[in-house]
């Protein structure tokens, strides 16, 4: 119980047997509920999860801790809940597990808190801390916002999360918000009754994806700053499967949320400037690369596509600058003070 709410964690864990007891044993008290979800390992993962949550519950092992699995397994009265995925689900499959028995529990405030020991269970009250006092359905660590944080970062992970940033503000419309694969989470009750769990993405797309679903329920979203934690983790993204994959997702989705929010829900003039400034790129850049190759361009064609990617390009900023207005009540800071484009 933490300031008369009921706090519950979930911890993914996927080929975590070193790391994933740690973050079990560490969890602070008021934690009420913990629903660790073995994502199908095939290290020692499971054996140390049941072993630690045996220390945490005090439990006598026996046949009938077996039958707790992901798909329907009774609850256990304890404080950790071992969960165990008979497939590999991704770690998006593993959260929305856990999000589900939350959910169920009728948990006040979920966190995520992943089984590879890179989230500071000491700052956890932090995270949690906007959605329990009100100010907002969802919170997230940012490690983009100091430079100090972001030197602990490599180049190409700096990089990397820099232009997710800016495609996810796109395509969530949460404009404020940095650091999308920041997987150090709490979520309200309310906004975890309000998304459609299942329509999620199952893989690593799938913080960037619940984003997006809490924008178009009107959710409030808000950063926590945090450094960067670094260990002796490793990471299980494959990026030649990783981009591509996330890359057609991101498309989608902003498909989605543009006809849900603004055509559907009610018509605004952004989603011509969207479609008009998408075009006529697509279309400049197109008329330039036929001048070439079609015969010697002329001035006038260089012109021509310029001019035309230049005002498709204006059209794409209006619409951005539209947007982020749109969406400006969605995203008060950690003091519950709403940023300066609301007043």
């Amino acid at each position: 119980m933490y300031k008369g709410k009921t706090i519950g964690v979930v911890v993914p864990a996927y080929n975590e047997g070193e790391l994933v007891g740690d973050v079990i044993r560490t969890l602070p008290e008021f934690v009420d509920r913990a629903f660790v979800v073995d994502d199908c390992s095939t290290d020692g993962t499971w054996r140390e999860i049941r072993e630690a949550a045996r220390e945490a519950n005090d439990w006598v092992d026996g046949p009938e801790q077996e039958k707790v699995h992901a798909d329907g397994g009774r609850p256990v009265a304890g404080r950790v809940v071992p969960i165990r995925h008979e497939k590999n689900r991704g770690v998006g499959g593993a959260i929305k597990t856990g999000y589900e028995r939350a959910r169920d529990e009728g948990i006040d405030v979920t966190a995520v808190m992943n089984g590879d020991g890179q989230m500071d269970p000491e700052i956890l009250d932090r995270i949690i801390d906007p959605i329990v006092e009100g100010e907002a359905d969802y919170a997230k660590g940012n490690r983009l916002s100091r430079s100090e944080h972001r030197d602990q970062m490599s180049a190409w992970r700096l990089f990397g999360n820099t232009l997710l940033t800016f495609l996810t503000k796109v395509v969530s419309g949460y404009w404020r918000m940095s650091d999308p694969q920041n997987g150090y989470t709490a979520i309200s009750s309310r906004a975890l009754t309000a998304i459609d769990l299942d329509d999620l993405h199952d893989d690593y797309g799938f913080c960037n994806d619940l984003l997006v679903a809490l924008n178009v329920h009107g959710m409030r979203v808000t950063d926590v700053e945090m450094a960067a934690k670094y260990g002796d983790e490793e990471s299980h993204i494959r990026y030649r499967r990783f981009v591509p994959r996330l890359s057609r997702l991101l498309a989608r989705r902003a498909l989605w949320r543009f006809t849900v929010k603004y055509v559907v829900t009610d018509f605004h003039p952004l989603v011509l400037l969207y479609a008009l400034g998408a075009v006529g790129i697509a279309g400049g850049l197109a008329y330039a690369g036929w001048s070439v190759l079609a015969a010697t361009p002329t001035p006038l064609d260089a012109l021509l596509a310029l001019l035309t990617v230049l005002l498709s390009s204006l059209c794409l900023t209006l619409a951005m600058i539209f947007d982020r207005l749109d969406n400006a009540s969605l995203e008060p800071d950690v003091n519950g003070q709403l940023h300066e484009l609301e007043r």
